[in-house]
């Protein structure tokens, strides 16, 4: 039995109090205008991108660049490294992204899934900016097949500096904005390659 007035450790010894763990931190979305990637008009007070690039052509290479979009496989191809809490991109899904430099992430950048979409003509997913994040926003990331067969993949964004470091980047940051676009594009294009298909329907490999 331990003496009175003295703490009983995990083993029971008296004298050594359990060891007590920190709460974890609790991130929250930096922005109010949630969806607004999904739903329009995209808000005043941010930087605006809008970027879209054709991809391929066929429903295969639809399919194929909407699961890499889906996946993270577009971004971790992009030479981005991927911490997600899942598989795919769905509603409420955590994601931590580093390196590169893109509208949403600097470095660790932590954000949530805010929609997702998986449907017959229409494949992606926006994220948002959790506290923490040195940019405040929205970035989606869209695969179309439209009624012409083409595959076109667009990136739409707002954001705003989030910390002295990116306010002080100033007009360097949307030129960083629109690179990192051109290079997703580039780089769903590549894996749209694997699936595209003329107007006969038949898959033609690269």
């Amino acid at each position: 039995m331990a003496r009175a007035g003295l703490p009983t450790g995990a083993r029971g010894r008296p004298g050594r109090a359990a060891a007590v763990r920190p709460a974890p931190v609790r991130h929250t979305l930096t922005y109010p205008e949630v969806g607004a990637t999904r739903l329009g008009p995209m808000p005043d007070g941010y930087r605006h991108l809008h970027h879209t690039t054709r991809v391929g052509r066929g429903r295969a290479a639809f399919t194929t660049a909407g699961a890499a979009v889906l996946s993270w496989r577009m971004h971790r191809e992009s030479g981005v490294r991927v911490r997600a809490t899942a598989p795919r991109a769905e509603p409420g899904v955590r994601v931590e992204l580093s390196a590169g430099a893109g509208p949403l992430r600097i470095g660790a950048a932590r954000c949530e899934v805010i929609w997702s979409a998986d449907e017959r003509h229409r494949a992606g997913f926006a994220y948002g900016t959790l506290s923490g994040h040195p940019e405040c926003g929205e970035e989606s990331f869209v695969v179309d097949f439209r009624d012409d067969g083409s595959v076109w993949f667009t990136v739409m964004a707002f954001s705003r500096p989030g910390r002295w470091y990116t306010r002080a980047a100033g007009p360097l940051v949307p030129v960083l904005q629109l690179w990192y676009a051109r290079r997703l594009g580039r780089t769903v294009r590549r894996l749209a390659a694997d699936g595209d298909t003329g107007s006969d329907g038949v898959v033609r490999r690269r």
